[in-house]
């Protein structure tokens, strides 16, 4: 009966954290043993439906309902067949004596390195529900920063692509009808050198554009299979934090990135070497990750975290500074959220004012683009204007 008390104060407890969240009624029952999946192909769930899971669990937790009660209350509402799966298979672990953190191992697909550490280090710590709302709170922080960066690289790409089609039905389409039309009222005179370069291009496009194609996607697969090689992959990523503009919000965005896994880590109880080793394998940038393997290499050997990692050159001096003050006054943790805080908002800012450049310089190059098409059709008109005169 206590325990039916308990669940019916949980349920109510979620209800006001998640009203959209339908929580049953507490009925014991046997439920039939369900097959455990160690195994689902692909990304089955989205960072932002992860977080949601995770913080609807911690709500659950802390209200004092039972582990295994709390995922298959969870269960019930999941509507992703797949995700769903993977729950159960979390349940069946736990039923059998094992712990949370040990189901999720079974499901690298769904749950990375990072977020069973943090599980499992709450559950040794007895704070599972203060960890599961961190990293909650780490996924939709991490979740904003990425969207703003991808946003911030997907506006020039869409304005690059609509000019590339803008160029090419002009090319195709238009412009081949004006050489006919030219050497009728040319009279064997020769055209401009502009006009007949376009003219040359455009020819080119419209009688050779599978072949066009082919090169552009051989160009593509040998580029990808670049990115794919050790070597590739630390010669773009270092490519692209030198980049004038982007680079900028793209390592700061690094920044940010580093800074509240290690610090989400060091608060949650994990061992700093275990720490960087995660946040290495996380930071999405080779050159970051290169960084972050020599200052835990130096950590092991017994020396600091600001140190190595200033003599890296990749993090600002700021971060370094700041880093040393946590570890001299003891509030590393504290001060590598301040940091991320701080440089999420600087990414802000920077994808801000990198949008209002990129719109004026993409209206500029697509005026010159069409402009020079414009005027090699106007300069043989102009000679036949002086050739009827």
């Amino acid at each position: 009966m206590a325990d039916s008390h308990r669940l019916a104060h949980a349920g109510s407890q979620l209800k006001r954290a998640s009203p959209h969240i339908n929580v049953p009624a507490f009925k014991p029952k046997k439920e039939p043993r369900k097959k455990t999946y160690s195994f689902i192909p692909g990304r089955i769930v989205s960072i932002p439906r992860l977080a949601v899971f995770t913080r609807q669990l911690a709500t659950l937790v802390r209200a004092g309902m039972p582990i295994m009660r709390s995922l298959e209350v969870l269960a019930r509402q999941e509507r992703s067949a797949a995700f769903k799966r993977v729950i159960e298979s979390i349940i069946e672990t736990v039923r059998s004596g094992g712990n949370f953190s040990d189901g999720v191992r079974l499901h690298p697909q769904v749950f990375d390195p990072f977020f069973h550490d943090m599980v499992k280090a709450g559950e040794v710590g007895g704070v599972l529900d203060t960890v599961l709302e961190r990293l909650a709170g780490f996924m939709e922080s991490a979740g904003r920063i990425k969207g703003k960066v991808k946003a911030a690289m997907v506006y020039p790409l869409i304005i690059v692509l609509v000019a590339i089609g803008i160029v090419s039905a002009l090319m195709v389409f238009v412009v081949p009808k004006f050489q006919d039309i030219f050497s009728g009222l040319l009279k064997g005179q020769p055209l401009p050198g502009l006009t007949r370069a376009v003219l040359t291009v455009s020819l080119l496009l419209k009688e050779q554009a599978l072949v066009a194609v082919g090169v552009m996607g051989v160009v593509y697969a040998g580029w990808a299979f670049f990115r794919r090689t050790q070597l590739g992959n630390r010669v773009i990523d270092r490519g692209i934090i030198k980049l004038p503009l982007l680079g900028e919000v793209l390592l700061k965005a690094s920044v940010a990135r580093f800074t509240r896994t290690f610090g989400t880590l060091l608060a949650s109880g994990v061992p700093i070497l275990q720490a960087l080793t995660i946040t290495r394998d996380t930071a999405g940038n080779s050159e970051v990750a290169k960084a972050i393997t020599t200052v835990r290499d130096r950590v092991k050997e017994g020396d600091t975290v600001a140190r190595p990692l200033e003599a890296t050159r990749v993090f600002p001096g700021m971060v370094t500074s700041m880093i040393e003050v946590g570890e001299e006054t003891g509030a590393l943790p504290e001060m590598l959220t301040r940091i991320a805080d701080t440089y999420d908002q600087e990414v802000d800012n920077a994808v801000a004012g990198l949008t209002s450049i990129i719109e004026p310089v993409m209206i500029v190059f697509m005026a010159l683009i069409v402009g020079t098409i414009v005027i090699a059709l106007f300069l043989p008109i102009v000679k036949i204007i002086q050739l009827m005169s």
